[in-house]
């Protein structure tokens, strides 16, 4: 099994810088030191911006912050531009509001396969508790069994299995259709994979369904799932419901696909970008 080179993590964000750095803050405490950052702004409003590119957190660890104006929720594209800004041949994809463990990117690496894509899960964390990591700065990646026993006690995280950590084995593989059961707040696969199904489909617009498109695309593509559960699970800050006007369409888009074979996404990665409004800055 081929191990990756340099991995690329594209960590989305839109409008909370709080959440942002304390998954920055979990990135820079990996026992792994070998991957970049690309921080995927899909139109934050200056102040944001400005919190990210003077954190002490982004210069260390040199992030890329990928910018384009917001005009709604355009997850897709802007994904596929913080794509083009890295270099490394396998990528991961976070949400800017998962807080990795320490082991995140030597987990993801661990269980890299050819013609495999990684979904993880996460643990979510309480509203009250999420504060204190996001007002208070309280660190939570390397914590003991202990301090996530208490929390889990006191109805703080949902779930222990984010310090379980079990092998890479057969079971892990889904040979189904697993676009249901797919969060796209922690994935990884190959650049080669990505590149196969031309990456997220841009004409999705809106919350929802657009990681089921990308994965149900890899599926018809000959691309397999492994579960990354007890491996790479990632600690989820709480946060509202997303506004979901354009979920129903997008679900039935995905549901008329799975119907067929399709691969390429009707916009895609690779598509010519002409007057590209992405503002690229490079911190640290």
């Amino acid at each position: 099994m081929t191990s990756p080179q340099l991995v690329s993590v594209v960590v989305t964000t839109f409008n909370r810088n709080d959440a942002l750095l304390a998954v920055l803050d979990g990135l820079i405490h990996q026992n792994d030191k070998n991957f970049e950052v690309v921080v995927a702004d899909d139109g934050s409003r200056p102040e944001h911006v400005q919190a990210i590119q003077q954190s002490i957190a982004a210069k260390q660890l040199r992030v890329i912050h990928v910018w384009h104006p917001d005009v709604g929720f355009t997850l897709t594209r802007i994904r596929n531009r913080g794509v083009a800004a890295t270099k490394g041949d396998y990528l991961v994809f976070l949400d800017g509001d998962c807080v990795p463990e320490v082991d995140f990117i030597a987990r993801h690496r661990a269980l890299a396969e050819a013609g495999r894509f990684i979904s993880g899960s996460r643990v979510l964390l309480s509203e009250a508790f999420s504060q204190q990591v996001t007002e208070n700065g309280e660190k939570i990646s390397g914590r003991s069994l202990g301090y996530w026993i208490k929390k889990w006690l006191l109805g703080h995280a949902n779930k222990l299995s984010g310090l379980v950590r079990l092998p890479d084995w057969s079971g892990r593989l889904d040979k189904g259709t697993p676009w249901t059961r797919v969060r796209g707040c922690n994935m990884a696969l190959w650049r080669s994979d990505f590149e196969k199904v031309d990456g997220f489909d841009e004409s999705f617009v809106g919350w929802g369904h657009e990681d089921a498109d990308f994965v149900l695309r890899l599926h018809h593509a000959g691309v397999i799932r492994k579960n990354g559960f007890c491996a790479t699970e990632v600690f989820h800050l709480w946060h509202k419901e997303a506004v979901r006007l354009q979920a129903s369409q997008n679900a039935k888009t995905v549901e008329a696909r799975a119907l067929t074979n399709i691969v390429l996404p009707t916009l895609g990665y690779s598509q010519l970008r002409q007057g590209d409004d992405a503002v690229i800055t490079r911190l640290g």
